[in-house]
């Protein structure tokens, strides 16, 4: 206790920012030196309790009794300093921060000064996959809703389990300086995919790297190396970006990622069920000229065409022509309480009101078409070293505003995200020479999405729901994956297709415009059809009402039902067979989560879609595109049953 006495003291003396919790650390510093002054004078050098003469008269025995409890009430005042003191602390800790991004809250926690800092998670992921198909075959194009089983038709089932190992460690080198990064180890990889069986027989001698002639002997899995027994290698550097804090702002450069909002269209994809995640090469600065507003000038370096690397040039890589890069120029405006103020203002029973505008102005001048496709150092190059790679004038222009705000109170919260793609593309070639150079496309595209719940049962109960819609229009097929090509003239997309281009140019441009907007990847909506059928929400609308029940602390169970519809029935696959109706399906979800302070999270979860007109087919022959004498295949149900385990630090 002396040494906590001193200690104190000494902390007191030495600490230069008075205002650091307001006065009330030096209090509460004399709370515990008086108290554990106390315990010392009641205590000897060897740790024993000091004699105490045995009372005589009845007053001793009463002072002995006002000392004692005088002494009870001083060290009950002492303990509830210190916890006040400790809480304050903690959230006056929360609140020095910098800010950090657009994903949960502008001001990152300040950390205690420690060299090297880690966060991250560990996850595996079963699934189970069941007639996602529908029942229909394939489309008028040739492709499968889904991917069926290469060796029996009859096999509608798909089962595995994946995984993922993200380590997100931080350099601090100061206070204000630091550099952070991510790495993904066994990305995504399904269990059993890499054996050694598979490896070895990748051996220039087969002879002396085969040990196994079946597989059924394999029983070890290799490390994934892309080109050999991989798409991928075991281990990721996805991004890594370097952070300064200065008097005026927050400065950030390199490769990190890209959050705003909802994460409707700008999706860094860190929560542990995500796949993808926008990656950006950025530099920004970050400035707070009012409490709580924020403002953020980036420049985006999207793509650099062709490099020098690719020309067989040895050295340094670098930019060979700057007028075939894509740049982004964007400024974000964000006024945006820290998660320790909005919890603040919740208990409180006040509001919360925050929002934000993110513009981004994109823009090319040439494309050089024909270069990422092939490999490096492919006959780009001559001897002079002068670059033979073919560029397309294309002189694009493209401009994207992103609106967000949110409403909330502790009873409920409303939140809303709408967004635009506007622009055009003055020259559509995808290669060199093309006969449609003087072609242009119009980009017009519009999604938004409104969220909005009210809490029950001193906030047990959570009942709300989303109603979202991506823009579309009459062009066949949905256009999440508009380079797969159509059945009809030259690639382009016909009846009964579910994807496609969303333009139509075979000879000249009967559709010059590309109006379907399309959700990030990682805005979960559902379980099945947006998510693994059609790749996510365009050309639609739908309406997802929801529930979610807190059973105990950290255990939680919730359900949804989501209605899809096509906003025009051309793009739907059933159209070509007579099918006359928008409605894509009704999907139920439901599971429960777990999640333990110390970084336990399991998840189980179970989706059925109940597919609708928009998936009608009909067997039987076709005569010019037409399907005759055909009766109806019936549409059969999808199921889903995903589960989630997962440490995170």
């Amino acid at each position: 206790m002396l040494r906590l006495s001193h200690a104190l003291a000494n902390l007191c003396a030495s600490r230069k920012d008075a205002s650091f919790v307001g006065g009330r650390f030096s209090r509460s510093a004399l709370a515990v030196l008086a108290l554990s002054s106390t315990f010392a004078l009641a205590q000897t050098d060897g740790g024993t309790a000091a004699p105490v003469t045995a009372p005589t008269t009845t007053s001793s025995s009463s002072s002995e009794s006002d000392l004692r409890k005088e002494f009870e009430a001083r060290l009950e005042a002492a303990r509830r300093e210190v916890k006040e003191l400790r809480e304050e602390m903690r959230a006056q800790l929360a609140t020095q921060s910098v800010a950090q991004g657009w994903q949960e809250d502008w001001v990152d926690e300040k950390r205690k000064l420690e060299l090297v800092t880690f966060d991250g998670y560990l996850r595996i992921r079963p699934e189970l996959f069941y007639k996602f198909d529908l029942g229909r075959g394939n489309d008028a194009a040739g492709y499968p809703l889904f991917p069926r089983s290469p060796s029996s038709l009859q096999d509608r089932t798909q089962a595995g389990v994946n995984m993922r190992f993200r380590f997100e460690p931080t350099i601090n080198i100061s206070e204000e300086v630091r550099v952070r990064a991510q790495i993904d180890a066994l990305d995504n990889m399904v269990w059993g995919s890499t054996p050694d069986y598979a490896f070895s027989r990748n051996g220039i001698n087969d002879y002396y790297y085969d040990r196994n002639e079946f597989s059924v002997f394999s029983a070890s899995q290799t490390a994934p190396r892309s080109g050999v027994n991989s798409l991928q290698d075991s281990i990721l550097f996805k991004r890594v970006w370097g952070e300064v804090g200065t008097p005026i702002g927050i400065l950030r450069f390199g490769r990190m990622p890209s959050h705003w909002g909802l994460g409707m269209l700008w999706n860094d994809g860190n929560g542990i069920d995500n796949d993808w995640g926008d990656t950006v090469d950025r530099v920004s600065f970050t400035a707070e000229p009012l409490p709580g507003f924020y403002i953020t000038p980036m420049i985006d370096f999207n793509l650099s065409g062709l490099i020098s690397n690719r020309t067989q040039e040895g050295g340094q890589p670098f930019d060979l022509n700057t007028s075939d890069n894509v740049t982004s120029f964007i400024l974000a405006v964000q006024r945006r309480d820290t998660e320790q103020e909005r919890l603040a203002k919740l208990n409180n029973d006040s509001f919360v009101f925050n929002y934000g505008l993110h513009f981004t102005y994109r823009n090319q001048r040439f494309d050089a078409v024909d270069t990422l496709s092939k490999p490096f150092g492919a006959t780009e190059g001559s001897a002079s070293g002068q670059a033979t790679s073919p560029a397309v004038f294309r002189k694009a222009d493209i401009f994207i505003p992103d609106l967000w705000a949110k409403f909330e109170r502790k009873e409920f919260r409303i939140e809303a995200e709408f967004a635009a793609v506007l622009g055009g593309i003055q020259n559509r070639a995808l290669s060199a020479g093309a006969i449609d150079a003087s072609q242009s496309l119009g980009v017009y595209q519009f999604g938004g999405v409104l969220q909005g719940e009210a809490k029950l049962l001193n906030g047990d109960l959570e009942i709300g729901g989303e109603i979202g819609f991506a823009s579309g229009d009459k062009a066949y097929g949905f256009g999440n994956y508009p380079r797969r090509k159509g059945s009809g003239l030259n690639g382009a997309t016909a009846e009964g297709d579910t994807d496609g281009p969303q333009y139509s140019c075979p000879n000249t441009c009967t559709d010059n415009e590309i109006t379907n907007f399309r959700f990030n990847r990682d805005y979960r909506v559902d379980m099945i059809l947006y998510r693994e059928i059609l790749g996510g929400v365009t050309d639609s609308i739908y309406f997802k009402p929801k529930a979610k029940y807190r059973i105990t602390q950290g255990f939680e169970a919730f359900a949804a039902l989501i209605y899809s519809r096509a906003l025009f029935v051309e793009s739907t696959p059933g159209y070509l067979y007579g099918g006359r109706g928008e409605s894509l399906g009704i999907e139920i979800n439901g599971g429960v989560r777990y999640e333990t302070e110390d970084g336990f999270y399991g998840q189980l979860q179970y989706g059925i879609l109940f597919p609708l007109e928009g998936f009608m087919k009909r067997e039987g022959s076709i005569a010019n595109g037409i399907p005759i004498n055909g009766t109806e295949i019936q549409r059969e149900n999808a199921q889903a049953l995903r589960a989630i385990v997962g440490i995170r630090f």
